[in-house]
């Protein structure tokens, strides 16, 4: 897709190289983790700490991007007291998904530019680049980061990107081996925790850039690719409602029905009863939104099984 680059397109896009580093961690740790967990268990066997490990972790990651880097510094759906920010910053780095800035400048380019050549994981151009291969490549060192000069002026997301390089090795992978060492199995912490924890909470994640965008219903809007996909909503923090977040992006809330599986908005708004978050963003009328939609679809159908009717007469 060679088409003019928008100037959001130049900033994020248009000027790539390829990211070794960026494939190492993609492709290199998944090929590489398997192996090393089987040979791990030959050697030192299973012990439930070790799945616990991944799984406190992984969910700890879950809520640091879905509540902070998405909702929070992304949309701004929410205002949070400083140790909140901090929790988000630090837990962050350790998801390895890049910077606060760098990742909510890029998503905020995919709503404003979304399914177009502007929306750096653009599904148009297929599934597996949506999913990992846009991350293959990387910009130019010094990105203005031009639709971003609110985080540009937030010390703490500054602070993160400018050390996010050790903070992704401390946090990422020392913090799970000092928990592993905790219970006598370092490198158990490291495999499980750092390692298979990154690819498992990576593929999961990755799959509302792609999945989200092929699978599911358009409940909300049918002018872009995105749907709510509410089995994709449990292995992603809420995430999966995806067509009710593109069309309500600076709604606290990914699930907004009360049954709706969202961690993010339940860890939100749990904070906010005791004043550590606050002016939580909602938008009226959802509901009657989804009605027209689903009622739209419904007549769409009908008139298509007429149609077929018609032409088998």
């Amino acid at each position: 897709m060679n088409t003019p680059a928008t100037p959001a397109f130049a900033e994020s896009q248009a000027t790539r190289h390829v990211n070794w580093l960026s494939i190492v961690f993609v492709v290199g740790v998944p090929i590489l983790i398997g192996p090393a967990l089987w040979l791990y268990i030959q050697a030192n066997g299973f012990v439930w700490t070790d799945f616990a490990i991944f799984a406190v972790l992984w969910a700890l990651s879950g809520l640091a991007i879905t509540a902070g880097y998405h909702r929070y510094y992304a949309h701004r759906t929410h205002q949070a007291a400083k140790p909140i920010q901090w929790i988000y910053a630090l837990l962050g780095a350790m998801t390895v998904e890049n910077s606060a800035l760098v990742w909510a400048s890029d998503h905020r380019y995919h709503h404003q530019h979304q399914d177009k050549d502007g929306d750096p994981y653009n599904i148009n151009r297929g599934f597996a680049w949506a999913h990992i291969v846009w991350m293959f490549f990387k910009t130019q060192d010094e990105r203005p980061f031009t639709n971003s000069p609110d985080l540009k002026k937030d010390p703490i997301v500054m602070w993160q990107h400018r050390n996010y390089g050790w903070l992704v090795a401390v946090m990422g992978f020392g913090v799970p081996t000092l928990i592993g060492a905790c219970f006598g199995r370092p490198l158990a912490g490291l495999l499980w925790g750092g390692f298979l924890r990154m690819v498992i909470f990576h593929h999961t994640t990755f799959l509302v850039n792609s999945a989200a965008h092929v699978w599911g219903k358009k409940n909300y809007s049918d002018v872009n690719s995105a749907r709510d996909n509410p089995l994709l909503a449990v292995l992603t923090f809420g995430e999966g409602y995806h067509s009710f977040h593109h069309a309500y992006p600076s709604d606290h809330r990914l699930g907004h029905r009360w049954f709706h599986f969202d961690p993010g908005k339940w860890w939100i708004r749990g904070l906010a009863r005791v004043g550590l978050t606050w002016d939580l963003k909602t938008h009226p009328n959802v509901r009657r939104v989804s009605m027209r939609m689903s009622e739209r679809a419904t007549s769409q159908e009908a008139a298509s099984v007429a149609s077929v009717s018609a032409e088998t007469a």
